[in-house]
């Protein structure tokens, strides 16, 4: 029997807290060589892309695909969800949301593994809809006191800030210049489609954390190349997507400022093979991609609670 989860009720059954820890499982199997995660790969056909991420774990119980496409009517994604043991097709889910909660909550874990114990203040680039689900995993890690967020449109700033601080009962201030994002940020996030750097490394400060999402393809860059040789540590979800996909980072690898054996999985800090911070002054950087696995993880969440809710529709398949 296949079940079929909308949008809406990916959302309301997968809090962000629940997701965190169906995160952080998936990346400690992985560690453990619990789990098989294959990068994305994509096909073009004229103007639309097809982007295609399998992972399975017999641990987890599942193997699944997110199959998604972009082109100029949009973008469109779908997760399959099979039993490991059978092989049946268990649940189909639209996985747009499904996406914005598992990136959220991977940078979620890594703030909780590379951010500073006391780290309270947050300062994010970007006011769109992946801007609000690391605002949300980073509450759920750190009892955050206060959070900055800097945007090009003032309109959608402002009406951004204001619904963050009415979700998360933490004031969300906005602020008119770059500069100001980390100037008194322990955690700096940057969840823009930008195609030149919004964070220069001259802004930061010892002792922050920076989660960078945006750069999922070699043409955008969101922090430069002073940012990323000022890190102490830098951890990626998986090195050979990184290679293909962090633009962050293969520019500067490229320039001959980084070698590939300088970033570290993230798998390896959560199942903690390395430590990440060593001193409290230490800079440190996540580079999320985002993986297969980790949407393995959360879509048995969504499809085990939804199953035990008898939510979802019965597709005769």
């Amino acid at each position: 029997m296949t079940r079929f989860y909308t949008e809406k009720d990916v959302a309301e059954l997968l809090p962000m807290g629940d997701a965190v820890a169906c995160v952080e499982r998936a990346l400690r199997l992985l560690a453990e060589d619990q789990a098989v995660n294959l990068p994305r790969q994509r096909v073009r056909v004229d103007k639309l892309l097809l982007h295609v991420l399998p992972a399975g774990s017999a641990e987890l119980g599942y193997v699944g695909l997110k199959a998604y496409t972009t082109g100029p009517s949009g973008a469109r994604f779908y997760f399959l969800q099979f039993d490991a043991r059978s092989g049946e097709l268990v649940a189909m889910m639209q996985a747009d949301r499904l996406g914005q909660i598992r990136t959220g909550a991977a940078s979620g874990v890594a703030t909780k593994f590379m951010a500073r114990e006391d780290a309270t203040r947050v300062g994010i680039y970007g006011t769109g809809w992946q801007a609000r689900s690391q605002l949300q995993a980073i509450a759920e890690v750190r009892p955050i006191v206060s959070m900055v967020a800097y945007g090009r449109d003032a309109a959608r700033r402002e009406k951004f800030c204001s619904e963050m601080t009415e979700e998360l009962g933490v004031p969300v201030r906005p602020v008119e210049t770059p500069e100001e994002v980390p100037q008194d940020a322990d955690i700096v996030v940057t969840a823009t489609n930008a195609r030149e750097p919004v964070l220069r490394g001259e802004w930061l400060k010892p002792g922050q954390h920076v989660n960078a999402i945006g750069s999922n393809a070699l043409g955008r860059l969101e922090i430069d190349e002073v940012a990323v040789t000022r890190m102490s540590f830098i951890a990626a979800d998986a090195i050979d997507q990184a290679k293909i996909e962090c633009g962050d980072l293969a520019a500067v690898v490229d320039a001959g400022k980084l070698s590939w054996d300088g970033v570290h999985e993230i798998a390896d800090v959560v199942g903690g093979k390395i430590t990440a911070r060593r001193s409290p002054d230490d800079i440190t950087l996540f580079e999320s991609q985002g993986l297969a696995i980790e949407d393995v993880a959360v879509a048995k969440h969504v499809y085990e609670a939804g199953n035990a809710k008898g939510m979802g529709t019965v597709l005769e398949i």
